[in-house]
């Protein structure tokens, strides 16, 4: 069975409109990849856990932020690989340069038996909706659309 994320989608009113929040995978096979790379920021769902909770707990890993709600459900999306991410917004306002990021450990160079530790995230930052859209990948633009016709 395919693997189960949950996220959340930050967004801020700014005065140009609607401002989301994305994240960079950090690691080296994202390192030079930009437009279509980045993320809401998500994390799997255990088993048995709640999506949302799986979604506040996996953001704070991924950046530090506690995203407080209401929360707002944008529905779900099936990424290329079969992955399916259930998301929400939340309206926040936080400073990218605060990103605390959570670590993983990784072969590299691969076959060199040297363990070197990434962040999960390497960056994040605010994106008006037409450049969230070139940036973000392509299988969760949908998530700005559900998010437009949620805020409006």
């Amino acid at each position: 069975m395919p693997a189960r994320s949950a996220g959340l989608l930050p967004f801020r009113r700014a005065p140009g409109g609607l401002e989301v929040l994305l994240v960079h995978p950090g690691g080296p096979f994202w390192a030079r990849r930009d437009e279509g790379a980045w993320s809401l920021p998500k994390g799997e769902i255990e088993p048995g856990e709640d999506p949302l909770a799986a979604a506040q707990r996996e953001v704070e890993e991924e950046t530090g932020f506690r995203l407080e709600g209401p929360y707002l459900p944008l529905g779900e999306v099936v990424q290329r690989g079969g992955k399916r991410v259930v998301a929400w917004a939340v309206e926040c306002d936080v400073d990218p340069a605060a990103l605390r990021s959570g670590s993983f450990a990784l072969p590299w160079p691969p076959k060199s038996g040297h363990l070197r530790e990434f962040p999960e995230v390497d960056r994040a930052a605010w994106f008006g909706l037409t450049e969230a859209r070139r940036r973000l990948l392509p299988s969760q633009a949908p998530f700005l659309d559900a998010l437009v016709r949620v805020v409006g």
